[in-house]
């Protein structure tokens, strides 16, 4: 079970790096992308950052790597804005499940339709 604390600090996390993105990268590789979720160790010091990036694998890629490459200003950014005792060392995730999600709706689709899949 999740602490009221814990759950807390993802949310001002998630929020806080949702407007790091959006106001401060500049880099034109990065296209378009969502902060899904964070979710942060017990301990406050480790931090998952789920990401949802449209676009095709290879945009994906170069957008993800842009991002790996801004992690150190995100940090630094997080910490200017977000009053925490320790700044939890970020960790970015693609989250796939708004793509899996797609699929089921098409494919349920299909079915409904009496289309087979291919």
């Amino acid at each position: 079970m999740r602490r009221p604390r814990t759950l807390r600090v993802n949310k001002v996390l998630r929020e806080t790096i949702s407007s790091i993105f959006q106001k401060e990268l500049k880099d034109p590789r990065i296209g378009f992308v969502t902060i899904t979720s964070v979710e942060v160790s017990p301990d406050l010091k480790n931090a998952h950052v789920y990401l949802s990036i449209m676009g095709k694998e290879k945009e994906i890629a170069r957008t993800f790597k842009a991002i790996e490459h801004a992690k150190g200003h995100i940090r630094n950014e997080l910490g200017k804005r977000v009053q925490i005792k320790f700044l939890p060392e970020l960790t970015f995730k693609i989250d796939e499940s708004i793509e899996y999600g797609i699929r089921i709706t098409e494919i349920l689709k299909k079915i409904h339709e009496g289309t087979p899949d291919e």
